[in-house]
C-alpha cells in the first residue's frame, strides 16, 4: 500500500448534475442515472497528489454475479468501447466517462482503482453503482428521435390518453404511466431480470440488452404472464373478485409495484389497454420512445387467411363453438416504439408495433413484434416480427354466415372496409386524438391499396369496385347516443330503391357484448313483416329498456344490434350490425387554490348516481404521477337514485410541473366511471434555502 497521504477520501458521482444533463432528474435526484452515448463526470478526491507513474483505472461490472466485466480505456479508441479522460491535479480529479451509443443498458457497478507502475492495485474504491439507459437524444443511438416535441411526449410525459369505444363513437380515458415514480425504474429492470431468457442464461441475456429490438421483445412477453414470470394475468369475463377488474386500473405504477412486492407474482387482471399501458411505462422508462395505439374494429385472424368468419344460426345467434377462434374486437390497443432496425433491410426504421396482449405465439412465446409499421402499410409480410398477424389486424375481411339446419353455410354479408378504422394515438400537442390510419394502410379503395393486397395475398377480386350496383333494398340502423340507465330507441330503416313495393320479413335483435365481441345475452328481439313502397323507406322501432339490458350488459356497456331482412325476389338476404356504446356519467374533481410541492392540498370529489336503482359498495380510486400514490376510499352505505356523494382528499404533491389527478368510481351496478383534473404544482421558495422541486 502507498502512503496514507495519497489514499482516497471520496468519489462523488455528481448525480444531480449528471442526471439533469441526461434527462433523468425526474427519475431520481440522488442516484446516478445516465444515458448511453453521452459523457458524464465523476470527481475523485484524495488527500494528496498521485505519486509519479501511478494512475487510475476504472472497471465496470454488470449482473447480479458480475457476469460481464468492462475495463474502461484511458483514451478514446473504437466507438464501441468505454473510455475516460482525466482532468485536474493535486487532491481533486474530474473523470469524464464516455459510453458507446450501443452500450448495454442496466445497473453498473463501478470500481475506481489506484494502480502502481508495475500493475498492482494499491487502493480500491468500489460499492458504487449507476444505471445506464437508452438515449433517444443521441444521434448514434438506434432509438434516436430528432424531434424534441416528440421526445417530451414519448419519453418524458407521464400522463397519457387511451382511446376506446367503437370506431363511430370514440371515447377517451386518461392513464398515469408514471415512469418516473419512485422505484419504477428498478422494477423495469426487475422485469428484464425475470424473463425466461435471463433465467436460462444471465450473461447472454445481459450482453443482448444493447439491442432495443431484443429488449422490447422481452418486454412484450413479460408484461403478460402466460408463459413466464410476467406482470399481468389477462381475463376478459367476470368474475374479477380475486383481483382487480381491468377497468378499475387508472395507471401502471400500482400494477408494477404489486408485481414486485408480491415476489414477481402476476397481478390480476388486465385487458389489452392495460397490457399496452404497462408496456408503454416500461419502455419509456428504459429510454425507448413509445406511444399507445388504438386500432378500432381490430381483427384477430387465427388461421392467417385474412378473413374473419362469424357463424350465426337461423335466429342470428352466434355459433362461437363452431366458428373457430377468429374474432373482431371493437378496439384493440398495442404500442409503437421508435427504433432503427439494423437487423432488417432499409425502409423498416421508425415506429414498430409491439403487442404484449397474449393472443398468439411468436417464436413459442405469447408476444407480438416489434414489427415495422411501414412493412404493414406496404404489405411486406416477410419482415420480422409477426407482420402477417398485424397486417390482418388492420386489413382482414369480415364475413357473416348463416348455418342452416342441414349444416349448409349461407354467406349473407361481406365487409371489406370495417377492419382497421380510425387508428388513434394521443397528440404530442395536447390532450386530443391523432389519427394515424394512413401510417398503416393506403386510402380505402385506392389503386395502391389494391397493389398491397395483391402482394399480401388477399383476394383482390373480393374487393367491390365503385361501379358495382347495390341491391334494390338497403338496410340501416340509426340511434342517438344513449346513456346507461335510460330507456332508448333504435331505428331500423328499410329503403326500397326498386320500382315495385317490397314485402319483407325484418328481424331485429339486440344483445349485450364485450368489447372483444363475447356474447353476454339477448336484450330484445322482434320479428315483423314490413311493406316498403317503391322508392320509399320504412322505419321500425326497437325499444330498449334499462330493465331489459341491465341484467346482461357487460362492464364495457355495449349493445350490439343486428337487423336481418329477407324478401321474395332478392337473391341474398340483408344483414347489418352496429355496436351502441352506453355513455356513463363523470366524476367531478376540484382542487381549489394553488398547489406547491411538499405542501398539503385538498381535492373535492363528487359523483351523482344516475341510475333508477341504488348503488352498493361504492369505492373511489385516486392516483397521479408526482401527486399521490394509488389510494382507495370506500363509500359508506348505499347511494340512492339521484344522490350525490362527495369526499375530500388531502395530499402533498411530490414533484413540480403540470400533473394529472385521476379518479375512478366503481360500484355493484355502475363501474368504470372516470374523472380527471389538471394540477399545476409550483416550486417552493424559502428565504434561506434554494428552491425546492421535489420531496425526498
Amino acid at each position: 500500500m502507498i502512503s496514507t497521504k495519497a489514499s482516497y477520501l471520496d468519489v462523488d458521482l455528481r448525480s444531480p448534475e449528471n442526471n439533469s444533463a441526461h434527462h433523468t432528474r425526474e427519475i431520481d435526484g440522488k442516484r446516478l442515472i445516465v444515458r448511453r452515448g453521452q459523457p458524464f463526470s465523476i470527481t475523485v478526491q484524495s488527500n494528496g497528489s498521485l505519486p509519479p507513474k501511478h494512475h487510475l483505472d476504472l472497471v465496470l461490472h454488470l449482473g447480479k454475479r458480475d457476469e460481464v466485466e468492462i475495463k474502461v480505456q484511458k483514451e478514446r479508441g473504437a466507438g464501441d468501447k468505454w473510455w475516460f479522460n482525466q482532468q485536474g491535479a493535486q487532491d481533486e480529479m474530474l473523470l469524464t466517462l464516455h459510453s458507446p451509443a450501443d452500450a448495454i443498458i442496466g445497473r453498473y457497478s463501478l470500481a475506481v482503482l489506484l494502480m502502481s507502475p508495475d500493475g498492482r492495485i494499491l487502493e480500491k474504491k468500489d460499492k458504487m453503482s449507476f444505471h445506464l439507459l437508452y438515449n433517444p437524444w443521441c444521434k448514434d443511438d438506434v432509438v434516436y428521435l430528432p424531434d424534441e416535441t416528440q421526445l417530451q411526449e414519448y419519453i418524458m410525459n407521464e400522463d397519457g390518453i387511451i382511446y376506446m369505444g367503437t370506431w363511430e363513437y370514440i371515447k377517451s380515458t386518461h392513464w398515469n404511466y408514471g415512469q418516473f415514480e419512485d422505484y419504477v425504474m428498478d422494477i423495469c429492470f426487475e422485469v428484464l431480470n425475470n424473463s425466461n431468457d435471463a433465467l436460462r442464461n444471465s450473461q447472454m441475456d445481459i450482453e443482448q440488452r444493447f439491442d432495443p429490438v431484443y429488449v422490447s421483445r422481452i418486454i412484450a412477453a413479460m408484461v403478460n404472464s402466460n408463459d413466464d414470470r410476467g406482470v399481468l394475468t389477462g381475463r376478459w369475463t367476470e368474475p374479477y373478485s380475486d383481483g382487480v377488474a381491468p377497468y378499475q386500473w387508472t395507471g401502471s405504477v400500482p400494477i408494477l409495484r404489486q408485481w414486485s412486492k408480491a415476489g414477481v407474482r402476476a397481478v390480476k387482471y388486465g385487458q389489452c389497454w392495460v397490457f399496452a399501458a404497462v408496456a408503454c411505462t416500461v419502455l419509456r422508462c428504459l429510454g425507448i420512445p413509445t406511444r399507445l395505439i388504438t386500432n378500432f374494429s381490430s381483427a384477430h385472424d387465427v388461421d392467417g387467411n385474412l378473413s374473419i368468419d362469424f357463424l350465426l344460426d337461423e335466429n342470428l345467434q352466434p355459433l362461437e363453438s363452431r366458428g373457430g377462434r377468429d374474432s373482431s374486437w371493437n378496439f384493440h390497443c398495442w404500442v409503437e416504439s421508435w427504433m432503427r432496425r439494423d437487423d432488417l433491410p432499409k425502409g423498416n426504421d421508425g415506429w414498430q408495433v409491439l403487442d404484449p396482449t397474449p393472443q398468439e405465439l411468436s417464436n413459442g412465446v405469447f408476444r407480438c413484434g416489434p414489427c415495422p409499421v411501414t412493412a404493414i402499410k406496404e404489405g411486406n409480410l416477410g419482415v420480422k416480427y409477426d407482420a402477417p398477424f398485424v397486417f390482418a389486424e388492420v386489413n382482414a375481411d369480415i364475413i357473416h354466415w348463416i348455418v342452416q339446419r342441414n349444416g349448409q353455410r349461407r354467406k349473407i354479408r361481406v365487409d371489406h372496409a370495417t377492419v382497421g378504422r380510425n387508428i388513434s394515438t394521443k397528440s404530442v400537442y395536447g390532450d386530443f386524438r391523432d389519427d394515424v390510419t394512413l401510417h398503416y394502410k393506403y386510402p380505402e379503395g385506392s389503386k395502391k391499396e389494391r397493389e398491397v393486397y395483391e402482394k399480401a395475398g388477399r383476394r383482390v377480386t373480393d374487393v367491390p369496385s365503385e361501379s358495382s350496383e347495390p341491391g334494390r333494398l338497403q338496410l340501416s340502423i340509426k340511434h342517438a347516443k344513449p346513456v346507461f340507465g335510460t330507456d332508448f330507441d333504435v331505428i331500423i330503416e328499410v329503403k326500397n330503391e326498386g320500382d315495385q313495393d317490397a314485402h319483407v320479413q325484418l328481424t331485429m335483435l339486440a344483445m349485450a357484448v364485450t368489447y372483444s365481441s363475447l356474447h353476454r345475452g339477448n336484450c330484445q328481439r322482434q320479428t315483423t313483416t314490413v311493406m316498403v313502397p317503391a322508392h320509399k323507406a320504412q322505419q321500425e322501432v326497437l325499444r330498449l329498456r334499462y330493465d331489459d339490458y341491465a341484467q346482461c350488459v357487460s362492464d364495457d356497456h355495449l349493445i350490439r344490434v343486428k337487423a336481418f331482412v329477407e324478401a321474395p325476389g332478392e337473391n341474398e338476404p340483408l344483414l347489418t350490425v352496429t355496436d351502441i356504446p352506453l355513455s356513463r356519467p363523470e366524476v367531478f374533481i376540484q382542487v381549489p387554490g394553488k398547489a406547491f410541492v411538499c405542501e398539503q392540498v385538498k381535492a373535492s370529489i363528487s359523483f351523482t348516481n344516475p341510475l333508477p336503482v341504488p348503488l352498493k359498495g361504492g369505492v373511489f380510486t385516486l392516483e397521479g404521477a408526482g401527486l399521490l400514490s394509488s389510494t382507495k376510499i370506500h363509500v359508506s352505505g348505499d347511494i340512492s337514485p339521484g344522490q350525490t356523494v362527495s369526499i375530500v382528499v388531502s395530499f402533498s404533491p411530490m414533484r413540480t410541473g403540470v400533473r394529472k389527478l385521476l379518479v375512478d368510481f366503481d360500484s355493484d351496478r355502475l363501474k368504470d366511471v372516470k374523472g380527471v383534473t389538471t394540477v399545476v404544482v409550483r416550486k417552493k421558495y424559502r428565504n434561506i434555502f434554494p428552491e425546492i422541486t421535489e420531496c425526498y
